[in-house]
């Protein structure tokens, strides 16, 4: 029994189907795998302290409601995009090449200046390449759920 037990754990693996719970995004006709800070710990940790990201990947940030959002780049290493979504997933901010800094509580924030409650870090530059215009769509995965 055990062995047929790792047999299929093994095969799952090998199918691809071990991944089907990885989350993604899709936006401006891009998939993105993301991870998810949904709770205050995660959003407050973010990207701190690493000193890549793949360029596929992000990290959505889901808010409790929408509301003006502010984010800095304390102890973040890599230059990122910083896009701010409303209620309906609708692009609505947007700061672009937003550099590292290390300045700690003196690092500067990047507001979204209108109400939003999801924001989308991607390696800086993706915007760019992306041509993003506010009011463009962020859609999300199966399994990536408004904070409640």
């Amino acid at each position: 029994m055990r062995r047929l037990a790792l047999s299929l754990l093994c095969a799952l693996t090998l199918s691809g189907c071990a991944d089907a719970g990885q989350s993604w995004v899709e936006l401006g006709g891009k998939r993105y795998s993301v991870e998810i800070a949904s709770t205050e710990e995660a959003r407050a940790r973010g990207l701190m302290f690493r000193d890549t990201m793949a360029e596929n990947h992000g990290m959505v940030f889901i808010h409790d409601e929408q509301m003006p959002q502010s984010y800095w780049m304390k102890n973040t290493r890599i230059p990122l995009d910083i896009l701010y979504f409303d209620n309906d997933h609708k692009l609505v901010a947007q700061q672009r090449d937003v550099p590292p800094c290390s300045l700690g509580d003196s690092c500067p924030s990047y507001p979204s200046n209108v109400p939003a409650r999801y924001v989308l870090e991607l390696n800086a530059g993706q915007a760019e390449r992306l041509k993003l215009q506010d009011g463009a769509v962020l859609t999300f995965g199966p399994g990536i759920a408004p904070a409640k």
